[in-house]
C-alpha cells in the first residue's frame, strides 16, 4: 500500500463510516418493510454497502 497522507486517511475514515451508516439503515429498512421485492431490493442495497465497507477496509491493511 502507498503511503497515504492525513487528508486521504480522513477521507478513507469518512467513506467507511458512510459506508457502515448506509448499510445499517438498509438493514433497518429491511426489518421494517412488508413488501417482499421492497425487503429483496434494500437487502441487495446493504448487501453492496457492506462489500463496499469490506473494501476499503481492505485497501487499508
Amino acid at each position: 500500500m502507498a503511503n497515504l497522507t492525513a487528508k486521504e486517511l480522513s477521507a478513507l475514515s469518512d467513506q467507511l463510516d458512510f459506508e457502515k451508516v448506509i448499510c445499517a439503515k438498509y438493514q433497518a429498512a429491511v426489518q421494517e418493510a412488508e413488501d417482499t421485492q421492497l425487503k429483496t431490493s434494500f437487502q441487495q442495497y446493504a448487501d453492496q454497502h457492506r462489500q463496499n465497507y469490506d473494501c476499503l477496509l481492505n485497501f487499508l491493511h
